[in-house]
């Protein structure tokens, strides 16, 4: 805290001021903040967990120790990737050079999507969210090698173009092509992907859950895209004869069939062969892996130098064998009793948020009874999947990286597809246990908490009950609220995307939340460059009814027992729980990685979490005494409850 600096004044800074001036943002990183310092803190423990397995590598049985232990020994092995340098991907290159029709272009690509290597489309497994028993294949937009459609469209990214362009040159020139080839392959991909971004929806657009639903025939699909044989894909991605699958934007497919009919299949081969070495770089020699870290890292993101090889070495395994380091994480990390309070804290903001179901004064009873038939089935999951994921049947060696990486994830494309059509788990973890973050599933109805997020700053067994609540207690909340957030109140009780509101509660709802889309609105996160409200708008309503909910629960937890209701530190319980809220978002951070999140990230900055949410609720202006006049103030005809 910076106690030279009033709350009133600018809470931000009094809440996390020091931490901000002593925590200058790390050469090794675009962003630093409690995320970040816990997600180091863990991963400090995993750093040991995968140094002791990696002594399993060469052990016969493909126990979780010795399978995230090969990984990492394959990833740490850098004088054999220095020898191998492009060998890993050469059989690739060749079959892309290969290619004589757009069968069999598809067909590669299709390979290419079972093994984690994009292009074209997004094509994944999920529950159907208007049968959301069943799974169902869906395919989105994608393509595109920078962050968002606005980088390539976006007269302010003009200097982020140029980089991308070398980039591509210099990649390509590694790989062995001659100036001219390079020079032709680049400015293919750049005029692809830029088509691409043309017929792509914006990020606020994405967030419309209706509008980005269409249950669509298979049959009617290959009759609607002639240059797009989705027969042929769907059976080389393990999905033959699917009746339908969830088509997000299809004007983007009609874009891109036109385009696959529109440009030479030898242009096609540029993009495929590009996706390949984007894709394979980080797991390749020296030069590869650091000529995609200067760009994708330094320029798009500004980070100044990569994390330490066994970091970066660290979180590929947690990305692809997640499950198998996960239990071993648990064993060290996540006592039994971390879960009891825990069960504890969800319980409290659950019953909070049940009562304010019940007695919302602008709901009506039709639509207030269909929320709480929706409440009386949310599911919590805390810590950690009770049986872990099974990797026995991949093959990890401790002298392939790329290989083992690419074998990790066709393992779970394949554990995904043949589940279409079949009956959704329900014990099925979004997360693994190591990761910093929660979720709420619409489709499942559930929010899930990581044992890695049960951490300090966020959660600590033995802390004072307000930095608990104010710290994971808010969290919970945020969850639980984002199943009535302007897009999570769209799916009903069973998870289904259904309409269930009256029109009059749904135009309430409506009102209330432009408040909201306008007040983070006003937020400037750089020098022109506003907070969008409509992207953030689930977050920032997230925030407000978590913060609120929390409150209430730790007022209600503190008058059931008066004992722990004391100062510390000069401040208050409330006091206290709105200064850990405000530092769980503290943090640093690049101007480049600013902008980048400011466009495509549906979280406002930290700053703006911090205060935002809180500016809105009386108790924080009585907590500590902020009045009309101070730069903190909002009046009370200017804040906005929703939930």
């Amino acid at each position: 805290m910076d106690w030279t600096v009033a709350p009133g004044v600018d809470f931000y800074r009094y809440a996390t001021g020091t931490w901000l001036r002593e925590n200058p943002l790390p050469a090794d990183k675009s962003r630093w903040g409690a995320f970040d310092e816990l997600l180091q803190r863990n991963f400090e423990l995993i750093r040991q967990l995968l140094e002791e397995a990696s002594a399993h590598a060469a052990d016969p049985d493909p126990t979780p120790v010795r399978q995230v232990g090969a990984l990492f020994a394959s990833a740490m092995d850098t004088a054999r990737r220095e020898r191998l340098r492009f060998d890993p991907i050469r059989a690739d290159l060749a079959r892309v050079e290969g290619v004589a029709s757009r069968d069999e272009l598809f067909t590669v690509l299709a390979s290419f999507h079972r093994e984690g290597i994009g292009g074209g489309f997004e094509g994944y497994v999920h529950p159907d969210k208007r049968a959301s028993d069943t799974y169902a294949f869906y395919v989105d937009q994608g393509g595109l090698t920078l962050p968002d459609r606005e980088y390539y469209l976006d007269p302010r990214f003009e200097g982020v173009r140029a980089a991308y362009r070398a980039h591509l040159d210099r990649s390509f020139r590694s790989l062995g092509d001659p100036p001219d080839r390079a020079r032709q392959a680049t400015e293919t991909i750049v005029a692809i992907e830029t088509e691409l971004a043309r017929s792509s929806r914006t990020r606020t657009e994405l967030r419309d859950q209706e509008r980005n639903y269409h249950r669509i025939p298979v049959a009617e699909l290959a009759a609607r895209h002639r240059s797009l044989p989705w027969a042929l894909y769907l059976e080389a991605r393990e999905l033959p004869g699917p009746p339908h699958v969830i088509v997000g934007q299809p004007e983007f497919l009609d874009a891109l069939d036109r385009l696959v009919a529109g440009r030479p299949l030898e242009e096609w081969k540029e993009y495929l062969r590009w996706n390949l070495v984007r894709s394979s770089a980080p797991f390749l020699h020296e030069e590869a892996e650091m000529g995609s870290f200067d760009f994708f890292q330094r320029t798009l993101r500004g980070q100044d130098r990569p994390e330490p090889r066994w970091k970066r070495a660290a979180l590929v395994v947690d990305a692809v064998l997640g499950e198998a380091l996960g239990q071993l994480y648990v064993e060290r990390a996540f006592p039994p009793e971390a879960r009891a309070r825990m069960k504890l804290l969800v319980d409290d903001l659950c019953a909070v948020f049940r009562d304010r179901l019940r007695s919302l004064d602008w709901m009506s009873e039709t639509t207030r009874q269909r929320a709480l038939a929706k409440f009386a089935r949310f599911s919590p999951k805390i810590g950690h999947p009770e049986t872990f994921r099974d990797y026995a049947s991949v093959r990890v060696v401790s002298d392939d990286y790329l290989g083992n990486v690419r074998r990790a994830r066709a393992f779970e494309v394949h554990r995904q597809a043949v589940r279409v059509g079949g009956p959704v788990d329900r014990t099925e973890w979004g997360m693994t246990p190591p990761t910093v973050n929660a979720y709420f599933s619409p489709e499942l109805n559930e929010i899930v908490f990581p044992a890695g997020i049960l951490q300090p700053p966020f959660f600590d067994v033995s802390m004072d009950d307000a930095v608990n609540y104010g710290g994971i207690g808010a969290v919970i909340g945020h969850e639980i609220t984002h199943g009535y957030d302007d897009q999570g109140r769209k799916f009903d009780e069973t998870g289904n995307l259904n309409d269930w509101w009256t029109e009059t509660d749904a135009a309430e709802f409506a009102g209330r939340a432009r408040k909201v889309v306008e007040e983070y609105g006003r937020f400037e996160g750089l020098a022109g460059l506003a907070v969008n409200g409509e992207l953030t708008l689930g977050e920032n309503l997230a925030d407000l009814g978590g913060l609120s909910v929390a409150l209430e629960a730790l007022e209600r937890r503190l008058s059931a027992e008066p004992a722990r209701r004391r100062e510390i530190d000069g401040l208050t319980a409330e006091q206290r729980f709105f200064v850990a809220w405000a530092q769980v978002w503290r943090q640093n951070c690049s101007e480049a990685e600013s902008r980048r999140r400011l466009l495509t990230d549906p979280h406002s900055p930290g700053r703006f979490r911090a205060t935002g949410a809180a500016e809105n609720l009386k108790a924080f202006y009585d907590a500590f005494d902020v009045r009309e006049g101070a730069p903190m103030w909002r009046s009370p005809a200017e804040r906005v409850s929703v939930w």
